[in-house]
């Protein structure tokens, strides 16, 4: 594998790891800055994570548009350094506020996202951009897999380690990037830059304007909304179903992460072969369906562990999705698509964790209409299944030559 693959794939694992490695400790981070009860610290909880998911939606095509104009090695390196010093800060925050300015300014590094998309495009065949983007797909995976985990284990020596931890892996990765990273876009390829189309919802409207595009866009779109349903209220649900420990839901959240690995770097490329990326997207959405409906009444945690590789299994959908939507646009608009899907993934984090929490709190309160904790992947099933339909039902577009 080339090292610059490395570098990209490195940096989407951090990407996804400061996401993750906040799971197990944030509880008990929160309450020792701000005091509170724990009710008090989900509230902030979901005040930092629609944050984070905020700046990443804003900031996304801003900066695809940048590395469009700039190049992507300066906006990737640059944006790893600040997320050094960003990791740096919330090991020391002292208050809720600057934990709160550290999920700011971490959202709009964490956008750099669609910078490493449009770069794997850049020296990827068009033929292998879908296996490609899988293996993006695998790297946030493991970053999902080894951020809960790392965060369990380094909360032993107290909640800041993991943050530590996040800044010397951030660090190190901008060391490697300066090192075996070549630029992509030379100056015949550059492209100037536009605010016009670098705001989030303007480069939607404008992608939305090539066929076959918007509706693929939207379809993408659901699809992250109902998988958010797993960072949104796994935690809240495990323990409300099963009485899981904090461990024992990190572990729950790895073994999700390991399937979504296994899935996105092995068998999104036999599902490929096999189906195709058309037929790899209906099946992705199929086992959404089937794994949502089935963990929305699932009463046993062995049970439950059991479905999450069947879940992951819809996660040959997005690689795919992205993939079709990259052989519809010219090799100077990459960057702009990417932006447009980090932005699509962030609306849907900011929209499915109020959606996914409302929805577990109004089936579990003391008020509900009826006890039921697994309303939200009911809500998840529901949204894969209108993707999947809206998905076949569309109008067939040609690629571009």
């Amino acid at each position: 594998m080339r090292p610059a693959v490395v570098f990209i794939m490195l940096t989407i694992m951090i990407d996804a790891m400061g996401i993750g490695l906040m799971m197990p400790v944030m509880p008990d981070l929160i309450r020792e800055v701000n005091g509170g009860d724990l009710s008090q610290a989900a509230l902030w909880g979901g005040i930092l994570s629609t944050s984070f998911a905020m700046m990443q939606f804003l900031f996304g095509p801003v900066v695809g548009g940048l590395s469009d104009r700039f190049g992507r090695k300066p906006v990737l390196l640059i944006s790893l350094v600040v997320m050094t010093a960003d990791y740096v800060v919330m090991a020391l925050a002292g208050s809720i506020w600057l934990l709160l300015a550290g999920r700011i300014v971490g959202g709009i590094t964490a956008a750099t996202q669609s910078t490493a998309y449009a770069y794997m495009a850049d020296i990827s065949a068009s033929e292998d951009r879908t296996k490609n983007f899988g293996l993006i797909g695998a790297a946030f995976g493991a970053g999902f897999v080894m951020g809960p985990l790392f965060g369990g284990l380094l909360a032993e020596f107290g909640s800041r380690a993991p943050f530590w931890a996040a800044a010397g892996l951030a660090s190190g990765n901008a060391l490697l990037g300066w090192i075996v990273v070549r630029e992509t876009i030379t100056r015949d390829k550059a492209r100037a830059f536009d605010w016009r189309r670098a705001n989030p919802f303007g480069v939607i409207r404008q992608l939305g304007k090539l066929p076959g595009v918007h509706q693929l866009l939207m379809v993408y779109f659901l699809y992250h909304v109902a998988f958010a349903v797993y960072p949104s209220v796994w935690a809240y649900f495990g323990t409300e179903r099963f009485d899981w420990s904090p461990a024992m839901i990190g572990l729950s959240l790895g073994l999700f992460g390991v399937s979504m690995v296994l899935v996105q770097a092995g068998v999104i490329r036999v599902a490929l072969k096999w189906a195709g990326e058309r037929g790899t997207v209906v099946w992705g959405f199929m086992f959404a369906v089937v794994g949502y409906f089935a963990l929305s009444f699932v009463t046993s945690g062995p049970v439950a562990l059991i479905l999450t590789p069947l879940a992951a299994l819809a996660g040959v959908a997005p690689p795919a999705l992205a993939g079709l939507m990259s052989l519809r646009v010219a090799d100077n608009e990459q960057g702009e698509l990417q932006g447009a899907l980090t932005s699509a993934t962030s609306l849907a984090m900011i929209v499915s964790p109020l959606a996914m929490t409302m929805t577990f709190a109004r089936f579990t309160g003391p008020d509900a209409p009826v006890y039921f904790p697994g309303a939200p992947f009911l809500l998840a099933c529901g949204l894969s299944l209108l993707a999947l339909i809206t998905f076949v039902l569309r109008r067939r577009r040609p690629k571009l030559p």
